[in-house]
């Protein structure tokens, strides 16, 4: 049997876990990902302007019942410090965040090089559980038991997918 590449390997988590609403901004390195739960029936996936509107649209359905993951990039991880510690950790809202990794390997944007370095002292700082995902046999085992651990301490927690994991962002040469 083949190998499961790691956007298969997240979907089929989601779906165990009934996480059925992805809200993205768009982004390459997730587009398989992206691709995988619009071509599925079983999820609501859709664009959205910021990361802060996506997360606000997660947080309200949790309210109502369902489920979420914001799937975004290290830039638009910037936008959000204020809107998760105002909303999801005092409100205990399990937000799930995905994040493909920029500003590291080769990375020439130094928007993506300063946010890099400073999405996990801001996660630590705000207590979110994180984990950087490198490796494909470790992706099924992280994903489940974080979304677990997220729903049952009604706690947010950021995958943050390395290019190690990916492949990365492509860079014209």
């Amino acid at each position: 049997m083949p190998e499961q590449s790691w956007h298969e390997i997240v979907r089929n988590v989601l779906k165990r876990h009934n996480v059925s609403l992805v809200t993205y901004v768009p982004d390459n390195v997730l587009r398989p990902l992206i691709d995988g739960v619009h071509a599925d029936p079983f999820f609501t996936a859709f664009a959205c302007t910021r990361e802060e509107e996506a997360l606000g649209i997660n947080a309200g359905a949790w309210m109502g019942g369902t489920r979420g993951i914001l799937l975004m990039q290290t830039s638009g991880f910037a936008t959000l410090p204020n809107v998760l510690a105002s909303l999801s950790v005092p409100f205990q809202i399990p937000t799930l965040m995905m994040v493909s990794e920029r500003g590291t390997l080769g990375e020439f944007n130094i928007g993506q090089s300063l946010v890099a370095r400073t999405m996990r002292p801001v996660l630590d700082a705000l207590a979110i559980e994180h984990h950087t995902m490198t490796r494909l046999d470790e992706a099924q085992f992280i994903v489940d038991r974080s979304i677990t651990q997220a729903v049952a301490t009604r706690a947010p927690v950021c995958f943050i997918l390395s290019p190690l994991l990916t492949g990365g962002k492509v860079f014209a040469k």
